[in-house]
């Protein structure tokens, strides 16, 4: 079982203006470095998820996603990573 020291939290926006930020859970062990922008900007659009799958991505939800789930008590926004590791675990994903 994947435990939280061996995840960690990586936000990216893919707008120039910072806009539309999303949160990634990336498994270290599978992927130490994260994600590579560089390789997933060239990723071909019918094998996006399988690219992030292979940099270790185990979730991935958007900036209104986040809002919305911490609105529901879902998740403790001082605490992103750990909420949303344990989150993850309630919701099998993990």
């Amino acid at each position: 079982m994947l435990k939280l020291e061996e995840t960690k939290l990586e936000t990216y926006s893919f707008n120039d203006d910072g806009s539309d930020e999303f949160y990634i859970l990336i498994d270290i062990k599978k992927n130490p470095e994260g994600i590579n922008l560089t390789k997933l900007a060239m990723a071909d659009p019918r094998r996006f998820d399988a690219v992030l799958n292979e940099m270790g991505c185990l979730l991935m939800l958007g900036e209104d996603e986040i809002k919305e789930l911490t609105s529901r008590g879902a998740l403790d926004p001082r605490n992103l990573h750990e909420s949303l590791f344990s989150l993850a675990k309630t919701e099998g994903i993990l």
